[in-house]
């Protein structure tokens, strides 16, 4: 074990090094964000899911339009859109991340190996990355399904332990600045792999049989870049956790090779296994006991209950905009792929303004207003985005103004969650990972919420519009999207009331951005 490691918590708070380090995992994994989940990887599943393209006359405006006909996909014999499939496949990642992350940061803390933990979620979603190249076609859509969820897993299962050390390594007056310093990392650095992704793909490909596998090629960058950069944040992160005295015998406690020993002088091999299952028997019984407990203990705090409640209700909208935006775009605006590309990268550059800008204001008028201003223009950009239609030939200006709105306060409104969160625990406590579980279970499960109710009106629009044509209400056809786009209103709105009744505490000497 390296010095750093064995440092205890109080001398490590604050260390440049140590805060560079976890610093610089932003921008390791934001690659996976802007390549698998915003730009790239999308794009390139609507087009494999795209049958062809049909052109299409509208008499408002005298202009010819094409119009995507897309493949349907096929499940225990019924046929769903396949933005649907995709959203449902989202929702199935969250609720797999939801499942592990309370009995795995208990284990983490239990033989105190966080950064274990985040090493083999940064390499499962590296990996994973990696293996979407395989995805060719829609004889194997399912396949690339799989790779997008284990990804999905690994990204924001690697959160968990990657958000738990934010208390651990910075006071509560460098928190603000150090979580928007991760994020501005983390778009700088997506932005970086976009472009040279972008080059293959737009400048270097001939052909478009030659584009389609030069973007698989990406998805193989993406996984490189996500695997090699975190290196030096395990070089240099510590160790944390509360390790008890007994620990089960030897068999499968992260480390493979113990699972080859016959065990001799333990009991044998199946002694062993059985004394493993029991121990994690206890620790997933416990880990759930602990995650209503602190759950329960949150929520006793004044503060802590409207925050998270708050947290719960935006992050719904937030989360699954940004999960399904790229979509949006492409089927139902159905944009160009370098125009869609180009303002995606325009999001990531204006989220890091957006998240200095924030970070600067919160020092000035605190996080509540902050945070409070960021909701309300998440709120007109999805009534913005539900007047957004095709068939208007300004359609694709109003596309890039609300991708305007919402760059800004993207990254801001990230970067404050987070840090006025850690700003309400307890100070100096050892059970950060379970209070950052606790928050990441909530964020999960808000997306899980969000990405259900975003593809259930695609998947069921046709049966909306029939309910509301019996209250003579008229909604747009076949604009599923800008209904569930406009849908997360709501919940933005909702957590407009309640963070309104936040009180975080001042902090004299804020450092900033």
């Amino acid at each position: 074990m390296s010095q750093t490691e064995i440092q205890p918590t109080q001398n490590i708070k604050n260390n440049p090094k140590i805060m560079k380090a976890w610093a610089v995992y932003d921008w390791a994994n934001s690659v996976y964000s802007l390549v698998i989940t915003s730009t790239i990887f999308p794009i390139y599943y609507s087009i494999i899911t795209t049958a062809y393209e049909k052109k299409e006359f509208v008499q408002e405006t005298g202009r010819w339009i094409d119009v995507p006909v897309r493949h349907m996909i096929t499940i225990l014999g019924k046929e769903y859109q396949p933005d649907a499939v995709y959203g449902y496949s989202l929702t199935i990642s969250f609720l797999i991340v939801v499942l592990l992350s309370p009995f795995l940061s208990s284990l983490a803390d239990t033989i105190g190996n966080k950064k274990s933990f985040l090493q083999f979620f940064c390499y499962l979603g590296a990996t994973s990355c990696m293996g979407l190249a395989m995805f060719t076609g829609m004889h194997n859509v399912f396949l690339g399904l799989l790779f997008s969820i284990t990804a999905s897993v690994g990204f924001w299962g690697s959160l968990v332990f990657y958000n738990s050390f934010l208390p651990d390594i910075a006071t509560r007056d460098r928190q603000d600045a150090l979580s928007a310093k991760g994020y501005v990392y983390g778009y700088i650095g997506s932005v970086v792999l976009v472009v040279l992704c972008l080059v293959l793909i737009m400048f270097l490909a001939k052909g478009e049989e030659q584009k389609l596998i030069f973007t698989r090629i990406t998805f193989l960058l993406t996984g490189a870049w996500w695997f090699g950069f975190s290196q030096y944040t395990f070089k240099h992160l510590p160790q944390f956790g509360d390790v008890k005295e007994k620990l089960p015998k030897d068999l499968v406690l992260l480390n493979y090779k113990n699972i080859f020993k016959r065990h001799e002088e333990q009991g044998g091999f199946f002694e062993v296994l059985k004394d493993n299952i029991s121990f994690y028997k206890d620790i997933a019984k416990e880990s759930f006991k602990e995650l209503f407990k602190v759950g329960r203990g949150l929520f006793k705090d004044r503060n802590l209950k409207f925050f998270l409640s708050s947290f719960f209700f935006y992050s719904v909208g937030m989360q699954t905009i940004f999960l399904m935006a790229t979509l949006f775009g492409k089927s139902e605006i159905n944009l160009a792929q370098d125009k869609l590309i180009g303002t995606l990268l325009i999001i990531q550059i204006e989220a890091i303004i957006g998240a200095v800008i924030f970070s600067r204001l919160s020092r000035k008028i605190g996080n509540k207003n902050v945070i409070s201003i960021a909701v309300v223009l998440w709120i007109v950009a999805c009534i913005w985005a539900f007047f957004l239609n095709k068939e208007n030939p300004t359609v694709e200006y109003q596309f890039y103004g609300v991708a305007a709105v919402v760059g800004l306060v993207m990254g801001g409104l990230q970067a404050m969650s987070r840090s006025t969160y850690s700003k309400l625990l307890p100070e100096n406590s050892m059970e950060n990972t379970t209070f950052f579980s606790f928050y990441d279970v909530l964020e999960k499960m808000a997306i899980i919420v969000g990405t259900f109710v975003f593809a259930l009106f695609i998947d069921k629009y046709d049966t909306l519009i029939r309910i509301f044509a019996k209250i003579d209400v008229v909604l747009p056809s076949a604009s599923g999207m800008r209904f569930a786009a406009f849908s997360m209103a709501i919940f933005f709105f909702v957590g407009l009331v309640l963070i309104r009744f936040l009180e975080v505490p001042k902090v004299k000497n804020m450092d900033t951005l």
